[in-house]
């Protein structure tokens, strides 16, 4: 039985609960008036909804943008009127990756997040999203609330051009650049000097980075403008990890850090696409060695996560990640200012395509930290089922 919509005077009371009461100060004065110029007037759309989904109130520019009247929006479930998807218009309504069950499980706000809203012909606009769980007396709500930003979207994507455009323009000299260091390397051009064997080294680890770099733009370009996909397929997970581990263990023994593994047999078998899965697993790896000081450990793990996905962890005995950071960590290029992080290098697109590749899969990351201790990456990707 679906659970009555309650009304405005309700709502009103429920946001300035508790939390909201100083000493004097009776939280039931507060009123809708009070709070108009912050919720009706507001330049961004604003919807509070109930535990159980249901819309409860929306100010006037969210019914405007999402083509409902007050009087038919409140009591909707909040799939049917915002009808969230990724920026690769995957819907996350009753997935795991949903804004509003993540902000309820971890009673934490989510404070930006890019997405596609709206169910009505004519109304699906993309939003930065802002999702903020509130306790209110017995129960929860979530306030969603989402500034249009298709119009600034716009300029993004011609920016995207360019550079998916400049990018693929430098990928083939770059590999012909990388080609023919390696053709000197094997002594194709005459026998070299170990001096020169050594800075032929340089520039080729150089390039290589140069051409990693090119292929993370390219991919990030590409999923801007919808043309990422994936080539999914049955994958044993153990072959995966020890291909990932095995490349870089040198990385590994330059930092003093032990790579360890931690997965039970029988191994989970997936249904991903492996090189895509590797990257992931690539990258969360060697951000793993990257914060962890000589002595450590970095171990990859799996375990039963439900009967579609497995629960896989890059767990690391690190420095961790900085509190003023976790709110930035997957967003694009971020660089943080604390000094013991910053001296670490790279360019801030690592855990980005991480996300939107597992998120691509159906899954779900996220990360625990703690200072001085170590971080946990842990994502979620879909077991093979043999009927795909």
């Amino acid at each position: 039985m679906r659970k009555p919509a309650r009304s405005e005077t309700d709502v009103v009371e429920a946001v300035t609960a508790s939390d909201q009461t100083t000493p004097g100060t009776d939280a039931a004065s507060y009123s809708r008036e009070q709070l108009e110029p912050l919720f009706e007037r507001s330049a961004n759309a604003m919807v509070v909804i109930d535990d159980h989904y249901h819309i409860l109130d929306a100010n006037g520019i969210s019914c405007d943008k999402l083509g409902w009247t007050r009087a038919t929006i409140v009591g909707q479930h909040c799939s049917k009127v915002l009808g969230c998807m990724n920026l690769n218009r995957m819907t996350l309504c009753g997935t795991s990756s949903c804004p509003l069950t993540r902000a309820l499980q971890k009673n934490a706000p989510i404070p930006n997040e890019e997405l596609f809203c709206g169910t009505q012909a004519g109304h699906t606009d993309e939003y930065a999203v802002g999702v903020t769980p509130i306790k209110a007396e017995d129960h929860r709500i979530v306030v969603f609330s989402a500034r249009d930003v298709s119009s600034l979207k716009v300029a993004n994507r011609v920016r995207s051009n360019f550079v998916s455009m400049v990018s693929h323009e430098l990928r083939t000299p770059l590999n012909s650049v990388h080609g023919f260091i390696d053709l000197l390397m094997q002594g194709h051009m005459g026998d070299l000097t170990l001096e020169q064997k050594t800075y032929l080294g340089y520039a080729q680890e150089g390039v290589q980075q140069l051409i990693a770099i090119v292929e993370d733009i390219l991919l990030m370009t590409r999923s801007d403008s919808g043309q990422f996909e994936l080539k999914s397929e049955e994958v044993n997970f153990l072959n995966l990890a020890n291909q990932v581990l095995r490349n870089l263990q040198p990385q590994a023994l330059k930092a003093s850090v032990v790579l360890n593994k931690d997965i039970r047999s029988p191994s989970p078998v997936l249904y991903v696409d492996p090189q895509r899965m590797k990257q992931v697993l690539n990258n969360l790896v060697v951000n793993a060695i990257k914060f962890t000081p000589p002595g450590g450990t970095v171990t990859l793990r799996a375990r039963p996560y439900n009967d579609d996905f497995v629960m896989i962890s890059v767990i690391d005995t690190g420095y961790g990640i900085q509190p003023e950071d976790r709110n930035h960590i997957f967003e694009r290029f971020y660089q943080s200012n604390h000094a013991g992080q910053s001296r670490m290098g790279g360019y801030g697109l690592g855990l980005p395509i991480a996300r939107l590749i597992i998120e691509q899969h159906g899954g779900i990351i996220d990360f625990d930290s703690t200072v001085n201790q170590g971080t946990t990456f842990y994502f979620t990707a879909p077991l093979y089922k043999g009927d795909k």
